[in-house]
């Protein structure tokens, strides 16, 4: 007589969560949940790397914020949406269950920083600070 097997997390598509994986598990050695926005809406796990530094394992999102559409996940909610479009590349594929795949975000080499993007938007936050205090010394 066969024994029955424990079901693996994730792929009897009961949970709250879709869980879209971004890097293999094995190369971390710790695990912690991070909350990204409001609680219970997106969530970030990261994994602890032998040599110390941090990454992204994968993200859970909401039932509530997004649905399976074919073999991609869509998200419905912006915010959410715009959090996975900075944390992740490419297509949302799935796996099984509620377990889908990505690939994480480009790395940026040091040498290459600040990059036009970064620029633009120190720029603007300093004419924003300059703008202030103008206002603030205005009223005094």
């Amino acid at each position: 007589m066969a024994t029955k097997r424990r079901r693996q997390p994730g792929t009897g598509g009961a949970g709250e969560f879709y869980r879209i994986i971004v890097r293999p598990k094995g190369e971390f050695t710790s695990f912690r949940n991070q909350d990204v926005g409001k609680k219970g809406h997106l969530e970030r796990l990261a994994g602890r790397r032998s040599s110390g530094s941090w990454g992204t394992v994968s993200w859970l999102v909401s039932k509530r914020d997004a649905h399976k559409s074919g073999k991609s996940l869509i998200i419905t909610t912006p915010k959410v949406r715009r959090s996975l479009e900075q944390g992740t590349r490419g297509p949302i594929v799935h796996v099984k269950g509620d377990i889908f795949e990505s690939r994480p975000r480009k790395n940026i080499p040091e040498a290459s920083k600040p990059t036009l993007a970064q620029r633009r938007a120190q720029s603007r936050n300093i004419k924003k600070a300059q703008a202030a205090r103008r206002n603030r010394n205005r009223i005094l």
